[in-house]
């Protein structure tokens, strides 16, 4: 045991574990509130920032109680980036903690749609992340905020924000082209909660849902009755829910109307780096893939 103490020390205080230390010191640390905007910022950044999120994969970030280690986490940043537009209601407490920490809200600079019904109406609906046009709003917050706090890495800031913006358009680009072959009658994103909006507007499809925002009331009959309603209504061929809910009541609708399951839809949270959505790009191909697959349903 005493052996093996003495080897960690002898690496601790080796010129070689100071050097990387130091490296490490020497770039900008950068902690975002939740997995998304940390995958955003880390393109952006490349390898002249760190950049950590304090949810976690998987994580339900509308109701999350930060840590005592998430603060001391954000204590030594150097920059904070969370959402805004209302995502984060437990992010305004949180700031009280950590003291003089630069923040940006990432969101800035986007027209909010507005939330119609529900305990949130008149609400700005805040996933605007979802959305081809707002995201590049996005990569640009991100792109001004490391040069603010990191000038000298300025040109390899701009070079990594143009490139990642091209990529999402791409994405976007062959969402757009897949949906030309759907009937406009047929285009419908019902969801468990809205967090569609922003996506549903720029695809030109309609939007239904449960509930507008992850809440306390979720999935109420009257939720239910309401869905089912619309779906026979408008015979809506698919109904998803979302990765960090309960797929309980979409089922329920799909099984009391014509629509089938069309299965789970990434908007709040990446999964594992094992897992379907490890980065924003494959959650915006997997969602709207998953989306015109189940618009495709009867024709497949």
């Amino acid at each position: 045991m005493k052996k093996n103490i003495i080897i960690i020390v002898a690496l601790l205080l080796s010129p070689m574990a100071h050097a990387d230390q130091s490296k490490h010191a020497d770039k900008l640390k950068v902690v975002t509130s939740f997995t998304i905007l940390a995958d955003m910022a880390a393109n952006v950044a490349g390898e002249h920032a760190e950049v950590v999120s304090l949810t976690k994969p998987g994580a339900e970030i509308h109701n999350y109680q930060p840590t005592p280690g998430d603060i001391l986490r954000a204590q030594g940043a150097d920059v904070v980036m969370w959402n805004g537009l209302g995502l984060e209601r437990w992010f305004e407490r949180f700031f009280q903690h950590i003291g003089k920490v630069p923040n940006v809200i990432l969101s800035e600079g986007v027209e909010p749609i507005v939330i119609a019904s529900g305990p949130y109406r008149g609400k700005p609906n805040p996933h605007a992340w979802m959305s081809p046009s707002d995201a590049m709003r996005y990569v640009d917050n991100i792109e001004r905020a490391l040069i603010k706090y990191d000038p000298a890495n300025q040109t390899h800031y701009q070079a990594n924000a143009k490139a990642y913006k091209a990529q999402i358009q791409a994405v976007f680009a062959r969402a757009q082209d897949a949906l030309s072959a759907v009937p406009e009658s047929q285009r419908w994103l019902v969801s468990s909660e809205g967090a569609f909006s922003y996506l549903a507007r720029d695809l030109n499809l309609n939007e239904a849902y449960l509930w507008p925002i992850n809440a306390e009331r979720q999935g109420t009959p009257q939720q239910v009755r309401a869905l089912i309603d619309t779906v026979r209504e408008h015979q809506v061929r698919a109904v998803f829910s979302e990765s960090t809910v309960s797929d309980a009541p979409a089922k329920q609708v799909a099984a009391e109307t014509d629509a089938h399951y069309g299965g789970i839809l990434y908007v709040d949270s990446l999964s594992q780096a094992d897992g379907p959505v490890p980065d924003y790009l494959s959650l915006l191909t997997v969602t709207t893939e998953t989306v015109l697959a189940g618009l495709r349903h009867d024709a497949l």
